[in-house]
């Protein structure tokens, strides 16, 4: 009993017990930048290739959207975008919904 004691008392001198304080840290601040560099960093990237795809959208332009639905833009604004799937039928979807570009014309 009496070295169970002894073992878990606190080091002599009010010393701390080494690898404490900053070093604690440090794994945390290396999964931080791991997971910033693999997730993102690439979401980021992506993110903003949208975005300058969906500002350079112009009228004529062979679309496809986040349903997989095919149509050739015929109207467009600032959330919204009308495209004509087939001969004399339109739709409207939301601009953030357009997925790529098939070709410009």
């Amino acid at each position: 009993m009496l070295g169970l004691a002894f073992a878990m008392a606190p080091p002599a001198g009010g010393q701390q017990a080494a690898g404490g304080g900053f070093g604690f840290f440090i794994p945390f601040i290396l999964m931080f930048v791991i997971i910033y560099f693999l997730m993102i960093r690439p979401q980021q990237k992506k993110a903003k290739e949208h975005k300058a795809l969906l500002d350079g959208l112009k009228k004529g332009d062979q679309v496809i959207t986040v349903a997989g639905i095919h149509g050739k833009i015929t109207s467009i604004d600032d959330t919204t975008v009308t495209l004509e799937v087939a001969t004399g039928v339109n739709i409207k979807v939301t601009k953030g919904y357009i997925a790529s570009l098939l070709n410009k014309e």
